[in-house]
């Protein structure tokens, strides 16, 4: 006579992974609705931190079924940092406003959510739009982002206003995810100045407060080889007209950024 215990014989399903996107903000109207559509079917819980936004960033977010935070800046890593805070899964999917993922990329996280053997965190590649054409060249793609990630494992560092993600416990295993981040950047070029003017700005005060100092001759070697590095060695004169108005830009950044730490050293 046998004694059968039907327990034992118990299936395990493997649950999906639950994903939270968490997005910073400040007055991103024209970007936030084409940001949050590229995330529904991966995401189990959306969170946008807010910096007071003055447009209707809040009204779309909210259409959109986010969740909405609002936090004074914090500053471009402390904003971020504190924005994994309010994310309801330690696993989680970091975009800014003016990024979307392509179907390419949709697909390969949905796998990772579905994969019983998964990486703690995941570089994709971005490809950025700028005034309307896919760059592909100037140092800007492959442009590779650790995006993906177990937050429980990590945290955004940097130099503000650049910042990046890095995986600080030692034993972090990382892969790698086909697809691109679609960067939309820039719908002028007046803008790409403006964001060059105040992005120096930002990245002096960083440089001046860490003593770092510099002359005349320091800054051109840097600029001259900013130039250099992103439209010979980037290739940037494939990309046309914008690749070398890019290069430019980048190069007057540079200029900019060592100018004012000079000035800030000099008072």
């Amino acid at each position: 006579m046998f004694n059968t215990n039907f327990d034992t014989f118990a299936i395990h399903i493997p649950t999906m992974r639950q994903l939270s996107v968490v997005i910073i903000t400040l007055n991103e109207e024209r970007n936030i609705a084409r940001c949050l559509d590229s995330v529904k079917g991966i995401a189990d819980d959306v969170v946008v931190v807010d910096s007071f936004s003055k447009d209707k960033t809040r009204e779309i977010a909210i259409a959109k079924g986010a969740r909405f935070i609002e936090q004074q800046f914090l500053g471009h890593i402390e904003q971020k940092n504190y924005a994994i805070t309010q994310a309801k899964y330690p696993f989680i999917l970091s975009l800014d406003a003016d990024e979307a993922l392509s179907e390419e990329l949709k697909a390969s996280i949905l796998q990772v959510k579905q994969s019983a053997n998964s990486f703690d965190g995941y570089y994709m590649n971005r490809r950025t739009n700028y005034c309307g054409q896919w760059i592909m060249h100037c140092g800007w793609y492959p442009d590779k982002k650790l995006r993906l990630w177990d937050s429980t494992k990590g945290s955004w560092k940097g130099l503000n206003p650049h910042d990046k993600y890095e995986m600080t416990d030692p034993k972090s295993i990382t892969g790698f995810l086909k697809g691109d981040i679609l960067h939309y950047s820039y719908y002028a070029v007046e803008e790409h100045y403006l964001q060059a003017e105040k992005f120096s700005t930002i990245a002096a005060q960083v440089l001046f407060n860490a003593h770092r100092k510099t002359n005349r001759i320091h800054i051109g070697i840097k600029t001259l080889a900013k130039f250099t590095r992103n439209y010979f060695l980037k290739l940037g004169f494939l990309d046309g007209h914008y690749g070398f108005v890019i290069c430019k830009i980048a190069a007057w950044e540079t200029f900019l950024k060592y100018h004012k730490l000079n000035q800030l050293n000099k008072k």
